[in-house]
């Protein structure tokens, strides 16, 4: 067995063109069931092309307001919430 990660990494690197072939066969199979292939595409497409970015949430905590109030605190220190532009806000 593989003694460290190095080695996971590489054991699991030397099945790629086996497992990307089982995917695209799987995903080109007329008898696999449609969740099968979606799930088969969807793998051969993350690893070719990254995962797609995942959108921001705005609203009442959300990644939005966080990055606003960061902006607040290291670029406009001065400024308070109430002296923005709404738009700015979200």
């Amino acid at each position: 067995m593989p003694k460290t990660l190095t080695d996971i990494r590489s054991l699991a690197r030397s099945h790629t063109r086996s497992a990307i072939l089982a995917l695209a066969g799987v995903m080109r199979s007329k008898d696999a069931s449609h969740a099968a292939r979606v799930s088969a595409a969807t793998a051969l497409l993350d690893r070719g092309w990254g995962k797609p970015p995942q959108a921001l949430q705005n609203g009442e905590d959300g990644a939005l307001e966080l990055i606003h109030r960061i902006e607040r605190v290291i670029v406009r220190p001065d400024q308070q919430e109430s002296d923005l532009d709404p738009e700015e806000v979200g």
